[in-house]
């Protein structure tokens, strides 16, 4: 007989119960291609925004950088590779990971089951929003309703109305008309966004995820599993990785109600080029004149194009927000809007004042 339950409890099962799939200590790169796994210059790129937020902090004794879903801990090891001596020596890198600690990561990495009380300095969130569990709601002929699913087949079947949390979240950010409509219901992952928002005594905040404004959500929601480097049905067994996309604009006005001082909206082709990467192919000629130079440099194009890809992982949202600073100089001018909400007047590349 079938325990019909909820996604969302499905997910956090499948996911972080009990021998599941990231407790039991799974890596991202095992499964699906990240921006960490795709290239150093994703982490020199956001070493450069460290540098800026350091700067703008008055450069304090101490700098924190958090990684968030830090899997291995490798983006950590990366970013502080590439920083400048005087801010590396200053740096106390954190990651917050339910998995074991690996075996050889630098001793200087704190290594945390939840996230810390206050950070000053930067808090980084890659492709960790997409896997806090939520709850799927299907419209139906005579209104909403909370679909269950059977946790071993991936079966599912309609449940009660949407609690009612849910449905003025659903109101607000990702209304349901027609039936047969499904909407993901992102309040949980708002509200771990806020969470680490709260935390930001000063510095900047950073997701980077599979995402969707409200101009644009799709009509069947996202629901993907990974497995062994494929797209597999979202079975939510502990087999498999369990996603779905992440409504960021909704993120958006969580963390301006914990607090944030400045927003912005964008994509990650975007953010990574105000930041230096251009995917620009070196000269042919100095394939002649510096042969060596040339074939690094065509690497460096090919990584870099990987990263801004808009097709790929360069078509990511990034939501950055601040506290005690502004938005950092190579980020400001990526600000296109007047203060509205991403995805319901414009899309990507709104700077907000909240």
């Amino acid at each position: 007989m079938a325990a019909w339950v909820t996604w969302r409890t499905a997910m956090e099962r499948a996911l972080y119960g009990p021998g599941g799939f990231y407790r039991r200590g799974e890596r991202p790169a095992e499964h699906f291609r990240t921006s960490v796994h795709a290239s150093e210059r994703f982490a020199a790129a956001l070493a450069r925004l460290l540098v800026e937020v350091d700067a703008a902090l008055g450069r304090p004794p101490r700098l924190d950088l958090v990684d968030v879903g830090a899997g291995s801990g490798r983006l950590l090891v990366a970013v502080a590779a590439h920083l400048p001596p005087d801010t590396a020596a200053r740096l106390a890198p954190a990651a917050v990971e339910i998995a074991p600690r690996p075996a050889g990561l630098p001793a200087a990495i704190r290594w945390l089951d939840g996230l810390p009380d206050a950070v000053t300095g930067m808090v980084i969130a890659n492709e960790w929003l997409d896997n806090v569990p939520i709850d799927v709601v299907e419209q139906g002929p005579d209104g909403p309703h909370t679909v269950l699913v059977d946790p071993v087949t991936g079966a599912e079947r309609a449940g009660p109305p949407p609690a009612a949390e849910d449905a003025a979240w659903l109101e607000r950010w990702w209304p349901l008309r027609e039936p047969g409509d499904r909407a993901e219901v992102g309040a949980p992952r708002c509200g771990a966004w806020a969470s680490v928002v709260g935390r930001l005594r000063a510095g900047l905040a950073v997701a980077m995820d599979y995402s969707h404004t409200r101009g644009a959500r799709p009509v069947y929601g996202t629901l993907t599993g990974y497995r062994d480097g494929a797209t597999v049905p979202a079975v939510p067994d502990g087999s498999c990785d369990v996603t779905a996309h992440v409504a960021l604009d909704a993120c958006v006005a969580a963390g301006a109600r914990a607090g944030a001082a400045a927003t912005l909206l964008t994509t990650q082709r975007e953010a990574l080029r105000a930041l230096g990467l251009s995917g620009r192919r070196p000269p042919a000629e100095t394939a002649s004149s510096d042969p060596r130079g040339y074939v690094a440099a065509l690497c460096a194009a090919g990584e870099e194009a990987e990263l801004i890809d808009p097709g790929g992982l360069g078509g990511f949202g990034w939501l950055v927000q601040t506290a005690g600073v502004p938005l950092p100089p190579s980020l400001s001018g990526l600000a296109g809007g007047s203060g509205s909400v991403p995805g319901e007047s414009s899309a990507y590349g709104a700077q907000i004042s909240t």
